[in-house]
């Protein structure tokens, strides 16, 4: 099949599938007569693996560095990923890398949160989240020290969103 019926079946564009191959996670497939490329359903069924594991969180790179052994995911059922014996998290091959570097980014997000939290709300940084209600009318006008500003209605106004410092426009 052509390009585009492969990526349409696939799930992606032909811009992404030129992209994988060139990258190295697809191998570079067959051509027609007149030079087009021709992907057989192997090809296809990789680059659905492909598309899955990168919406799983991997990236490109990651996916880079065993290439050569993507195809392995392709048969059912797939092979389970790493030892049988190893710990999750572990740290080894690219699944442990990639779970150690989530794990960085959310503790990351989690102190970045704490930080804004504690800015906003000081002592009280573990103030939930107030839970959006249904807007009614148009939004009101508030003011700040940089001058108006419109915010969408997402629950009823108690008292002043107008503050100096770093809790401006926060509220």
């Amino acid at each position: 099949m052509r390009i585009g019926e492969a990526a349409a079946a696939a799930g992606c564009t032909p811009r992404a599938l030129r992209l994988y191959e060139e990258r190295g996670l697809l191998p570079p497939p067959g051509r027609t007569a007149s030079g087009q490329r021709d992907y057989r359903p192997a090809e296809v069924a990789l680059l659905r693996v492909i598309r899955e594991l990168l919406s799983s969180g991997f990236t490109i790179e990651d996916l880079r560095s065993c290439a050569d052994r993507l195809h392995l995911l392709t048969e059912d059922p797939p092979p389970r990923c790493g030892a049988a014996d190893a710990p999750e998290g572990s740290g080894s091959g690219v699944v442990g890398r990639r779970l150690a570097a989530l794990d960085a980014e959310i503790a990351r997000l989690v102190r970045l949160r704490e930080d804004l939290a504690r800015r906003v709300f000081g002592d009280d940084a573990r103030r939930p989240a107030p839970k959006p209600a249904a807007a009614t009318g148009p939004a009101p006008v508030t003011a700040s020290a940089t001058g108006p500003v419109s915010a969408p209605v997402t629950e009823p106004v108690t008292e002043p969103t107008v503050t100096v410092g770093p809790r401006v426009l926060l509220d």
